[in-house]
């Protein structure tokens, strides 16, 4: 029999993220596994999760096995606010999964925190993270009330897509093995998905056809680890092995790691993985992110060249770029923004004075670097233009006598289905101009720059190393590699409705899609 012991103390239920991180892309989620007997699963799958803190600052969780039960904790907040010492001492076991989490689907409740638990009928249990998002959360939930996984009552609880399928992976594992069911299951979910989940004794893990987000294996003395980034093997020690497939289910156990195919690889990993996501020190299909966001900056600075006596970049994602771009313009690189390395996520709201500074929250000029300078700032995106028009207003009042902005990244101009939450396309600030010349000066006008600059798709790509075809950039040129909601006359009313005004959907259908929702709310 498997006992379930979930705690939490509820303590950040209230508070939300200060106006400084609204203006940013939201990474979507981190997952991190392990399976070692005779290690300290939980500490290992804690300090793993603290490396992948940047893909989900909402909520965060593990599961640990123990070949008899599973217990896990969760909570809202940061990792290191969400576990304590006593805690982990008490999650003894030989399998562990974690979670950070960032909502794409489902509102920022306790209920939605990962990993999710579930009983199967047999008596196990099965704890799930899940970092992507689905595109067919709608049918999938229709599919588990039809099974009685959940009743009238329960939409609240359905809001998740991965509460979803870890209902329904839990029902297929009432007669069948977890492995058997999770074969089963695996092929019917529409979307971005990489997967870590657990039973009392195996470690799991999963990633969608399209390797849309990314997901590796390492190797540790006594065991595996699997994570969302490399980056977390090098913090417990872990040696990489391989990236996991597309279409591949991995299962690891006393018998070593078994590799199951459950779909054929059509690749796209997304672009914005190198751009911005991930940790400048990980490395996604054999690329250095570092590297490649390096060669980004040099890139826009054939592509996009600025006359200045000084490249500074936004901290810390605009620094690489702002390196390469340097050293192929041949400009002065300088650091003239100081960064709060405190400031992530805020719990304790801003008074309304503090909140009108806005991003002094997070950055503060350096006056004697940036007075009577031509600066070229490099960063890695624009999504609604906020956080740069703070920006270039506060180096203008430090002094600065010109401020050329030059973008490590094509304009942002179409909603993520996928797991990044950007704004609504109304609010995207390239979105819906009439032509790029018009959009650019349109942008550069709005944030009050002297120039603006981006790099183009095809430069941007080239840089990642990887082939066009292999990879997604649909929020940079609308191309969905998964068909969305219906592709269909659904899909296609929903994007059509997204782009031409920030109105919510007259569909009553539209309007309960989770996915859909999760992108169109103000």
């Amino acid at each position: 029999m498997t006992d379930l012991s979930i705690h939490s103390r509820n303590l950040l239920d209230t508070q939300q993220p200060d106006d400084v991180s609204e203006n940013e892309p939201r990474e979507e989620c981190g997952v991190f596994g392990v399976w070692a007997p005779g290690e300290d699963v939980a500490k290992l799958t804690y300090y793993g999760l603290y490396a992948l803190q940047h893909r989900g600052q909402e909520a965060a969780g593990i599961a640990v096995g123990d070949g008899s039960q599973v217990l896990v904790f969760k909570d809202l907040g940061l990792v290191s606010q969400v576990f304590d010492e006593q805690t982990l001492a008490s999650m003894i076991g030989h399998v562990a999964v974690g979670h950070c989490r960032y909502s794409t689907t489902g509102s920022t409740t306790w209920e939605n925190s990962q990993p999710i638990f579930r009983h199967t009928d047999a008596g196990s249990g099965v704890a799930l993270g899940h970092n992507g998002n689905l595109v067919n959360t709608a049918e999938l939930a229709a599919r588990a009330r039809d099974l009685g996984l959940y009743g009238p009552s329960d939409r609240a609880a359905a809001s998740s897509d991965s509460d979803v399928v870890g209902a329904l992976l839990a029902h297929g594992a009432a007669d069948k093995t977890l492995e058997q069911a999770a074969v089963e299951l695996l092929p019917t979910l529409k979307g971005a998905f990489c997967l870590t989940f657990q039973d009392e004794t195996t470690l799991y893990a999963a990633r969608d056809p399209h390797g849309i987000r990314p997901l590796s294996l390492g190797r540790l003395d006594r065991g595996w680890v699997v994570a969302s980034e490399t980056a977390a093997f090098d913090i417990v020690g872990a040696s990489f092995v391989r990236d996991i497939e597309p279409g591949e289910l991995l299962a690891i156990d006393n018998n070593g790691v078994r590799s199951t195919r459950f779909a054929e690889a059509t690749p796209k990993l997304c672009v914005f993985e190198h751009v911005y996501l991930a940790r400048p020190d990980s490395v996604i299909h054999g690329r250095s992110v570092h590297s490649a966001r390096v060669d980004i900056g040099r890139r826009l600075a054939r592509e996009q060249p600025a006359v200045g006596d000084l490249v500074i970049p936004v901290p810390e994602s605009g620094t690489p770029a702002a390196v390469g771009f340097a050293q192929e313009s041949g400009i002065p690189y300088g650091q003239g923004l100081m960064k709060n390395a405190y400031v992530g996520r805020t719990f304790i709201q801003p008074s309304q004075t503090i909140r009108q500074l806005g991003i002094r929250l997070k950055l503060n000029p350096l006056r004697e670097v940036i007075r009577g300078r031509r600066l070229v700032v490099v960063d890695d995106s624009i999504v609604r233009g906020n956080t740069q028009r703070a920006l270039i207003r506060m180096l203008r009042e430090a002094g600065a006598a010109e401020v050329h902005v030059r973008i490590a990244s094509a304009p942002v101009r179409w909603p993520c289905f996928y797991g990044i939450d950007f704004a609504s396309p109304a609010e995207l600030i390239a979105n819906g101009m009439e032509s790029e010349e018009h959009m650019v000066d349109g942008v550069r006008q709005a944030i009050g720059a002297d120039s603006l600059g981006y790099i183009s798709v095809d430069e941007m790509i080239a840089a990642t190393g990887e082939e066009r075809s292999n990879l997604c950039a649909a929020c940079f040129d609308g191309k969905y590699p998964i068909e969305l909601p219906g592709e269909t006359a659904m899909g296609k009313a929903v994007l059509e409705t997204m782009m031409s005004s920030d109105a919510a959907p007259a569909d009553p259908l539209i309007a309960q899609n989770d996915n859909v929702s999760a992108v169109m709310r103000p």
